[in-house]
C-alpha cells in the first residue's frame, strides 16, 4: 500500500479527501495479510465499492471499520481520520470542546472518540526502558498554599513518571501513571510495567524506593530542587503545563489515558512522518472499544 508519511495538514487533507479514501487506507491495512471470514474462515471474497468485503461462502459482510477502534463511528470516517491526525501530530493536541467546534460534532461525541484513541495509544509494556532511567513522583491538579514536599491529604492526583535517556543525555522515552500513594507498592507498578531489570535507575532520597532496590539497580541522591534530575523535571513541567492549558482539569479515572496520550507523542517525536500510519495500525488491531470501557476503565 501507499503508506502516508508526513506532518503536512494540506497533504493529509488532499490524500484523505473523502470517506472512501479513508476506507481504502483502512482496508489495505486491515487485510494486508489477506482476508479471512470471521464466521466461517473462508478466504475468498468479493469487494464492494465502499471496500466492504463479502465472504464468498457464508455471505457475511465486513467493512474496513468493523471490529476496529473506528467501529460504528457515527460522524464519518474522514472526520475520524482528521481528529486522529491532529491528536498525534499536534504538539499538545486539543480539548474535546475544541474538536467539537472544529468538526461540528457534539462535545460528548468528541470526548468519547478521543478517549478511544487514547486507549489505542496505551503502551503494550513489551519494550521496557533500559540504559539510564530517571524516576520521580509529582502531583497534578492545582497548588496548595503554604505546602511543600509530598502531599498526602489532598485532592491532587499523585503521579509517578520515568524518563529514559539517550546516549547523548537527551530524552528518549517517557512513561507515567497515576498512583494511590507514595508507598513502595504503588511506585513498584511503574517499574514492573515499564523499566527493565538491567536499567540504571536514578531517584531522589524518598524511602519508598528502598524496598525496590532489592530487584532494581537504583541509585538515590538528593533532588536539589530538581537540579539533580533536570530531564525528568522538565518532563514533569511539560505534563503539568499541558494539562493545565489544554484541559484545565481531568477526571481521576481517566488520568492514565491522558498520560498515555502524552507519552505516545513524546516517545514518537522523532518519527513524526510515520506516526499517523502507526496509530492507524493500532486502530485496526484494537478491536471494538465500547462506551463502557471508556467510562468504567476498571
Amino acid at each position: 500500500m501507499n503508506e502516508f508519511k508526513g506532518e503536512s495538514f494540506i497533504k493529509f487533507s488532499q490524500r484523505f479527501n473523502n470517506d472512501l479514501a479513508c476506507k481504502s487506507y483502512l482496508a489495505d491495512l486491515k487485510w494486508v495479510n489477506g482476508f479471512v471470514c470471521r464466521k466461517c474462515q473462508c478466504e475468498r471474497f468479493t469487494q464492494r465499492k465502499d471496500f466492504t468485503r463479502t465472504c464468498a461462502n457464508c455471505k457475511h459482510n465486513e467493512s474496513p471499520t468493523a471490529n476496529t477502534a473506528f467501529h460504528k463511528v457515527k460522524f464519518g470516517i474522514q472526520k475520524a481520520f482528521f481528529i486522529t491526525f491532529e491528536m498525534v501530530n499536534s504538539t499538545k493536541s486539543m480539548s474535546a470542546s475544541q474538536i467539537s467546534k472544529r468538526y461540528e460534532i457534539t462535545r460528548k461525541t468528541a470526548w468519547l472518540f478521543m478517549h478511544k484513541i487514547r486507549k489505542v495509544m496505551k503502551s503494550s509494556g513489551n519494550y521496557p526502558m533500559d540504559g539510564t532511567v530517571q524516576v520521580d513522583e509529582f502531583t497534578i491538579g492545582g497548588k496548595e498554599k503554604e505546602k511543600q514536599g509530598r502531599s498526602y491529604k489532598t485532592n491532587k492526583k499523585k503521579i509517578v513518571g520515568a524518563v529514559e535517556l539517550s546516549e547523548k543525555g537527551g530524552i528518549k522515552r517517557v512513561y507515567a501513571l497515576k498512583i494511590d500513594d507514595y508507598s513502595s507498592k504503588s511506585l513498584r507498578k511503574l517499574f514492573e510495567k515499564h523499566i527493565s531489570l538491567e536499567a540504571k535507575v536514578k531517584t531522589d532520597k524518598w524511602k519508598g524506593y528502598r524496598p525496590i532496590k532489592k530487584d532494581y539497580d537504583i541509585k538515590q541522591s538528593l533532588s536539589n530542587s530538581g537540579l539533580g534530575m533536570p530531564e525528568i523535571h522538565n518532563v514533569i513541567h511539560l505534563i503539568k503545563s499541558w494539562i493545565r492549558t489544554i484541559y484545565s482539569w481531568i477526571h481521576p479515572e481517566h488520568t492514565d489515558s491522558y498520560l498515555d496520550e502524552f507519552s505516545f507523542r513524546i516517545n514518537r517525536s522523532i518519527y513524526k512522518k510515520t506516526i499517523f500510519h502507526k496509530i492507524i495500525q493500532r486502530v485496526i488491531n484494537a478491536e471494538h472499544i465500547t462506551y463502557k470501557q471508556i467510562i468504567a476503565p476498571k
